[in-house]
C-alpha cells in the first residue's frame, strides 16, 4: 500500500473529525512541550489579517504564550507589538524573517497565518525545526506541495493542525454523527456555498516597494514581480501566484465539511465553469465559479458555488454547506448551527435536530501538543492536504477549460500532461519546497 492511500485511509477514519497520522521518526521535544503543567510558547507568523484572531486565540489559553510576531512588513509589526502591550501588558518580540524564528530554540510551536503560497513551506520549515504547526487554511497553494506537508508532519512527527475550525465546533461535529447514522438516509451530495462580497479592487499599477517592507520575503516561493498594493496586504488572494480565488480562500472551511460529511477523500472527475462578470479589474481568480466533483464508485457528488453577495441565499445559507440525503436534507450555517429537515411524501418537512454550539479548535492544538498525540487534533494535516486539494482540483479544471479525469490513489491526472504541470509550481530560490523534506 503507497503513502497516498494510507493517509486518504487515515482522513476517511474520523467519522468526527480526528484522523490519525502514521508516525516513523523518533518524537522531537522542545524544553517547554514536555511537561503537561509547561508553557507552550507560540509564534504568530503574518500578523496583518488572520493573524490577530491567532493571537488573541492562543493569549486566551492557560499556560499558553504567544512570544514573537512575525511579519515581512516591520511597519505592521511594530504596530501589533504595540497592541499587543497595550493589550497584554507584555513585552512581545518581532521578526521578519520566519528562518530566525525556526532558529529559536525557545519556541516550541508556529501559528502560520501568512500568504496562502508561503503556507506550505512554512510549515516543511517548522517541522524540520521540530516546531509544531496550526497552519491557515489552505495547508497549500498546490496539490503536491500539500501532500510533501504531510510527508514533513510525519516523517519528523510533528503536531500539525489545520485551521479549519467547523472540525472543533461541538455542533459541527454533531450534525456529522447524525449524517453517519442515517438522519437523512443515504447521502448522496454535498453543496458548498461563499456568497460573500468581493469589490472592484481596481488596477493600482507598479510603485517603488514600500519603506519596511521586506518585499523579497513577502514574495517567498513566487516568481519575482514588480510591487503593487493589488498584491499587499489583502488582494493577494485574487492572484493565482499568490492565493487561490474564494475557493481557496473562506471555501477552504467548505471544501473540508463536503468531504467530511460524505465521507470522501479526492474525487476522480471534476469540472468547473465560472469568469468575471461584474469588475473591470485586476483580479485574476473568478468572482462567480461553480465546480463539480464526481465520485463514480461511491455513486456520490459534491457541488461548489462562489458568488457575489448580491445573491439569494439557499434556505437560509449564504456561506455553509447543504447535504442531500434520500430522506431529507440538512443545512450547516456558518461555525455552530445546523438544521435537519426530513421529507414525508413530497412536500411535508418537519423540522429535525439541531445544534448551536460551538468549539475552541487552538485549545485542541494546545491539547495534542502537550499530549504528543496527534490523533486528538480536529484538524490533523491530512485534511489541510485533501480539503485544500479539492479547491486546487477545481481551480486546474476552471483555468483549463474542460472535464478532467483524476487518480486519487497517485495524485495525478490520467493521461494529461497540461493539468498535471499544475499539480506543483516552480520555485523562486532559495523558498523552495524541497522533493524530498
Amino acid at each position: 500500500m503507497n503513502t497516498q492511500d494510507i493517509s486518504r485511509r487515515s482522513f476517511l477514519k474520523g467519522s468526527t473529525g480526528a484522523a490519525a497520522v502514521i508516525m516513523a521518526a523518533p518524537m522531537i521535544l522542545t524544553e517547554a512541550a514536555k511537561g503537561a503543567n509547561d508553557r507552550i510558547r507560540i509564534a504568530v507568523l503574518g500578523v496583518n489579517g488572520r493573524g490577530k484572531d491567532h493571537i488573541r486565540g492562543f493569549m486566551g489559553l492557560e499556560n499558553v504564550e504567544v512570544v514573537t510576531l512575525c511579519d515581512p512588513d516591520k511597519v505592521v509589526l511594530e504596530k501589533r507589538q504595540q497592541e499587543f502591550k497595550e493589550t497584554y501588558s507584555k513585552k512581545v518580540k518581532i521578526e521578519q524573517d520566519l528562518r530566525k524564528v525556526y532558529d529559536d530554540k525557545n519556541i516550541d510551536a508556529v501559528s502560520i497565518a501568512s500568504t496562502n503560497h508561503w503556507h506550505a513551506l512554512s510549515t516543511i520549515w517548522a517541522c524540520q525545526a521540530g516546531k509544531d504547526v496550526y497552519v491557515e487554511k489552505p495547508g497549500s497553494h498546490n496539490i503536491w506541495e500539500g501532500r510533501k506537508m504531510v510527508e514533513a508532519a510525519t516523517k519528523y512527527n510533528r503536531i500539525v493542525q489545520h485551521g479549519v475550525q467547523l472540525r472543533s465546533s461541538a455542533a459541527i461535529r454533531e450534525a456529522i454523527q447524525h449524517l453517519r447514522d442515517g438522519i437523512i438516509g443515504d447521502v448522496y451530495m454535498a453543496r458548498g456555498l461563499v456568497f460573500r462580497w468581493r469589490p472592484d479592487i481596481g488596477d493600482n499599477g507598479f510603485e517603488p516597494i514600500p519603506d519596511g517592507l521586506d518585499y523579497d520575503l513577502w514574495l517567498g516561493p513566487a516568481a519575482e514581480r514588480p510591487f503593487t498594493r493589488n498584491l499587499v496586504h489583502y488582494n493577494w488572494h485574487w492572484h493565482w501566484d499568490f492565493g487561490n480565488g474564494d475557493v481557496g480562500n473562506q471555501g477552504i472551511h467548505e471544501t473540508d465539511l463536503c468531504m467530511w460529511g460524505l465521507n470522501v477523500g479526492l474525487p476522480s472527475k471534476i469540472t468547473s465553469m465560472g469568469g468575471k462578470f461584474l469588475w473591470d479589474d485586476c483580479k485574476e481568480t473568478p468572482e462567480v465559479q461553480t465546480s463539480l466533483y464526481y465520485y463514480p464508485e461511491e455513486r456520490k457528488m459534491i457541488q461548489f458555488e462562489v458568488r457575489h453577495w448580491n445573491t439569494n441565499y439557499e434556505d437560509g445559507v449564504k456561506v455553509g454547506n447543504i447535504f442531500y440525503g434520500k430522506d431529507g436534507y440538512m443545512l450547516i450555517k456558518g461555525y455552530s448551527q445546523y438544521e435537519t429537515f426530513l421529507s414525508v411524501g413530497k412536500e411535508k418537512y418537519e423540522p429535525g435536530p439541531s445544534g448551536t454550539m460551538g468549539g475552541d479548535h487552538y485549545a485542541n492544538f494546545i491539547e495534542a501538543v502537550r499530549a504528543r498525540d496527534k490523533s486528538i487534533l480536529n484538524g490533523p494535516v491530512e485534511t489541510a492536504h485533501l480539503s485544500s486539494a479539492l479547491a486546487h482540483l477545481g481551480n486546474i479544471a476552471y483555468r483549463l477549460d474542460r472535464v478532467l479525469e483524476f487518480d486519487p490513489s497517485q495524485e495525478r491526472f490520467v493521461d494529461d500532461d497540461d493539468a498535471n504541470k499544475m499539480l506543483r509550481r516552480k520555485y523562486r530560490e532559495p523558498y523552495v519546497v524541497p522533493k524530498v523534506v
